[in-house]
């Protein structure tokens, strides 16, 4: 009994511990562990019968790890989307001259811009708002049959699949940003060829606050069409959660 609660508790408590809007220093410790708990007693009940292994052996601990490891990399493929926000918020803010708008962020334990954080926070109210945390949950709940608890360490997980996902962060960053990017481009290619009409104009006078409106007068523009883009990441992220566990997964990302 003790097994069949702990060793589901760990993999769940690993994903909480990563994935955000739950993995944030923000939200207590407390509530990241009675969330835990209060999953895995829904889930213990109707996991497939667990391998006869004493928790406290040398083979029960090595499980307890490959269930901790397991609920991290679920948590850090949807730590992958939210980078990707995070990226293209960063292209963002230096593309339009606003990269030294930026502060300590204690997510990531370093430095962040403020797009960046604009982004992220927009990306979380669409996260909660398509319940996009319940189908993480379901994923999670799947894996128990797609990755069994198991002796065998690499029961059913790849290892290859989850680096590869990792290329997710420059795909979502430069899908978000480009747009505003193009855009910014386009001004500055405006400003090149006044400046070079009319050198006495100064260009760092008024090319910082033309190429700064520009791109927050996009960012206002193009918010609403990130949300489709930003709602496909999240569901990738989901298949790719249900994906570790399979031999032949389907595409993690379709092509245009």
């Amino acid at each position: 009994m003790i097994a069949s609660f702990i060793w589901p508790l760990t993999r769940i408590l690993g994903l909480i511990a990563i994935a955000p809007p739950f993995g944030n220093n923000s939200v207590p410790v407390q509530t990241k562990l009675m969330l835990g708990v209060m999953l895995a007693l829904i889930v213990a009940p109707s996991i497939p019968p667990l391998t006869q292994a004493d928790p406290m052996s040398l083979t029960g601990t090595m499980i307890l790890m490959q269930q901790m490891v397991i609920g991290m990399a679920m948590g850090f493929i949807v730590r992958v989307v939210f980078s990707g926000i995070e990226m293209a918020g960063e292209v963002i803010g230096l593309t339009m001259g606003l990269g030294f708008a930026s502060f300590f962020d204690p997510q990531t334990q370093g430095r962040t811009s403020a797009i960046s954080q604009f982004l992220v926070l927009v990306a979380t109210l669409l996260f909660l708002t398509l319940n996009a945390h319940l189908s993480l949950f379901a994923a999670l709940i799947e894996s128990f049959k797609t990755i069994p608890i198991s002796t065998t360490l690499t029961m059913g997980f790849s290892f290859q699949k989850l680096a590869i996902w990792g290329e997710q962060i420059f795909i979502i960053g430069m899908r978000l940003s480009l747009p505003i990017v193009a855009a910014l481009l386009i001004a500055n290619i405006a400003l090149g060829i006044l400046t070079r009409a009319a050198p006495q104009l100064n260009l760092f006078g008024i090319g910082f606050p033309i190429t700064i409106g520009v791109g927050f007068l996009m960012l206002s523009m193009t918010i609403p069409y990130m949300l489709l883009p930003i709602e496909n990441a999240f569901q990738s992220g989901i298949d790719a959660i249900l994906s570790l566990g399979m031999v032949a997964p389907p595409a993690l990302v379709p092509p245009p």
